[in-house]
């Protein structure tokens, strides 16, 4: 049985939870906005820059704010307020607001403005031109104004220096249900995931080009950059009746056409949304770790390396029940894990570390601690040195993965 848990901070974590989709009404389509009280937004993201400075993305009072800390996370600068305007901002569930560094002092940001139709949001963009000390006006990533689901935003600037903007849209879905209704073999199954990357430094996105039809509503993408630079995106999309499994897709910016390839064979068949994103690390000799949950037998968290169109290799079961939202990062034949824990009196910050390239991993190590509501942890490197940025109800913390 399933069961949809909630924190009493608003926050929903999935512990062997999923939200139904049979019998909602999508007539707008979309994702699950969770409602939580004001001012604990926990959704959170990080990124280091080449000397060591941290930037940290924060949502507050319909702000998106970015803090930088010289001192890895031990102390902030006054935090800059990115969007001027304050918005519903969406910042829960797999919803965060997203931090990427550009070339000569560009900063980046994308969030997700929840509208007041149902199930309807907007992906937006700001950037800075002078390291973080002012942002322009922010715009609309997406070309498609219709006032439906553009959600699970990712962001990533490619070997280029272009920022690529990948999100899961109901365009599609809308348009299909139009047609043909929500029952029968012409039902659209789950939504699309689409992207678009800006060639003049932000100041405007191309059109938006899908990647996929038919994937997750409620689960975040995950993006990493492959040696050539460019942008592979990771995501669960729906197959057949149903079915909850994953596939890998480079992001191209050259004209050339992506060419999503499923690459997670479980066949866990559930008509719900898991809103369990999976995470994507790739490493400088191009092996693609990543890690993901299902529940088919049970939930748990995996680690593999991909082989699109294949079964993943060297599998291997990372977390079991109580284990929600992993993340993976690598350099040279290290291989970080992590991911929380739920136990019987708080969130654990667990990790697994492997030093042979994802063959073996360590046994679980618990980092850290919350008693109150946590969001996902992301695994940081820098200088060959991983970092878990971990925003909880008491804070935002960026704790060191200890050599085991």
């Amino acid at each position: 049985m399933f069961m949809l848990w909630r924190g009493w901070s608003g926050l929903l974590l999935m512990v062997a939870c999923l939200i139904p989709l049979a019998g909602n009404a999508h007539g707008d389509a979309g994702h699950r906005v969770v409602a939580a009280p004001a001012g604990l937004a926990l959704g959170a993201s990080a990124t280091f820059a080449d000397d060591g400075t941290l930037w940290v993305a924060t949502v507050d009072d319909g702000h998106v704010w970015l803090r930088r800390s010289a001192d890895y996370g031990k102390s902030f600068d006054a935090p800059v307020r990115v969007n001027q305007k304050a918005q519903n901002i969406d910042s829960f569930g797999e919803n965060k607001p997203q931090v990427a560094l550009g070339t000569r002092g560009r900063i980046y940001v994308t969030w997700v403005e929840s509208l007041p139709e149902k199930w309807a949001s907007y992906v937006w963009f700001a950037r800075s031109v002078d390291g973080g000390k002012a942002f322009a006006a922010p715009l609309i990533v997406h070309r498609d104004r219709a006032r439906l689901t553009h959600s699970f935003d990712a962001l990533r600037v490619n070997g280029e220096g272009q920022p690529v903007v990948a999100w899961i849209d109901a365009r599609d879905h809308v348009a299909s249900m139009k047609k043909y209704g929500m029952e029968g073999p012409h039902a659209y199954k789950g939504l699309a995931m689409y992207y678009a990357w800006s060639t003049d430094g932000g100041k405007s996105f191309g059109p938006g080009r899908k990647v996929m039809d038919h994937s997750c509503e409620c689960c975040r993408v995950a993006l990493a950059s492959e040696p050539s630079g460019v942008i592979a995106a990771f995501f669960r999309g729906v197959y057949g009746d149903s079915i909850r499994d994953h596939a890998f897709s480079l992001l191209p910016t050259d004209g050339s056409v992506p060419a999503p390839l499923r690459s997670t064979f479980s066949g866990w068949q559930v008509a719900a949304c898991p809103e369990q994103g999976p995470g994507l690390a790739i490493a400088a000799d191009g092996l693609t770790h990543a890690v993901w949950y299902e529940s088919k037998g049970g939930p748990h968290i995996w680690y593999g390396q991909l082989d699109p169109g294949h079964a993943p290799q060297h599998t291997l079961q990372i977390g079991g029940p109580g284990a929600s939202h992993a993340d993976v990062a690598v350099h040279g034949n290290t291989v970080w894990v992590a991911w929380n824990q739920v136990s019987a009196t708080s969130y654990e910050l667990k990790s697994r570390v492997s030093h042979d390239g994802g063959r073996t991993f360590s046994a679980p190590s618990t980092l850290a601690q919350s008693a109150g509501a946590v969001y996902s942890p992301q695994l940081l490197v820098h200088e060959g040195r991983a970092w878990i940025a971990w925003n909880t109800l008491s804070g935002f913390r960026l704790i060191p993965v200890q050599r085991q």
